[in-house]
């Protein structure tokens, strides 16, 4: 297959360009800082040489999008959505151009945008949306992905928990304050958190783009949830830590001024089930947090 993905030098479009790679398949980058022959120069906001490589593709994904991981002001607040829109408005319109668009384009979305749940699971069909600001930034860029539909192209929205993976991403932090002693859990602790292997996150896009009966929203995570404290507990263990300081909130709240990030990304119970994905037959290679992180440590 040929493959475009769009904003693909971040953590997880490195790990589908070289998992894409590896299988034989024809990938082209587009990035805003083209590094590698198969990299192409695009600004995520205006048609230019890049939407040429549309063309006679097979699969289009699109990650693109400002990270998360920053304070919330204003400035921030205003290029997270914008980043997200934008490419998602430029794609659209240089697919609309192609005389052979990608027959699959799948969009990035996130897993945060169902309700703080602790108990109840949110999976694609019962899953209920809130109104704050993570989850109307996920809304508008869905809303925006769907409203328009191309014949012969299916749109899937994947809407991803955390990723688990060595390269970068949540994880790298969390073992590092967990090497550190202050690897307990984070304010009460009982938020669920839905997670998923990276090697699964790779798979699961496989798996998608090969299953034309798969369509509309999907969540992208693993099976087994486990509560915050039961997570951290289990990095301990595997990492041979004794101990790890229990992070109340109030110190969350400080600590998150000081490295520019939101306590939300550590304390919102994102209780997400991979309801499409079960019911489609897709197995997982890691589907508990034991395998995971036996793997990501050996």
């Amino acid at each position: 297959m040929k493959i475009i993905i769009a904003g693909g030098s971040g953590f997880l479009g490195n790990a589908l360009e070289n998992f894409f790679t590896e299988k034989q398949n024809d990938v082209i980058v587009l990035t805003r800082n083209p590094k590698k022959n198969n990299d192409v120069r695009w600004d995520a906001r205006n048609i230019g040489e890049w939407a040429n490589e549309l063309n006679n593709a097979d699969v289009l994904i699109n990650m693109t999008g400002k990270s998360v991981d920053c304070r919330y002001n204003e400035n921030n607040k205003k290029e997270i959505l914008n980043s997200r829109i934008n490419s998602t408005k430029i794609l659209q319109e240089a697919v609309d151009n192609c005389q052979n668009p990608p027959k699959t384009w799948l969009n990035a979305s996130s897993a945060t945008i169902y309700v703080h749940a602790e108990t109840q699971l949110m999976d694609e069909e019962n899953g209920i949306i809130g109104d704050d600001f993570s989850m109307n930034i996920c809304k508008s860029w869905e809303a925006t992905f769907f409203e328009k539909t191309n014949p012969n192209i299916r749109k899937l929205a994947l809407r991803t928990s955390i990723v688990l993976g060595n390269d970068d991403g949540a994880f790298r932090k969390l073992k590092t304050i967990t090497k550190l002693g202050l690897g307990g859990k984070q304010g009460r602790g009982n938020q669920m958190m839905s997670w998923i292997h990276i090697e699964d996150f790779c798979r699961a896009i496989e798996y998608i783009i090969n299953n034309e009966d798969i369509t509309g929203v999907i969540n992208i995570t693993a099976p087994n949830l486990i509560k915050n404290s039961n997570f951290m507990q289990q990095l301990r263990t595997q990492t041979h830590i004794p101990f790890g300081i229990p992070s109340p909130v109030f110190l969350l709240e400080l600590v998150a001024i000081f490295i520019r990030t939101e306590t939300e990304l550590l304390l919102k119970s994102r209780n997400v089930y991979p309801k499409k994905l079960l019911e489609s037959g897709f197995k997982f290679t890691f589907p508990t947090i034991e395998l995971a992180l036996q793997d990501l440590l050996k």
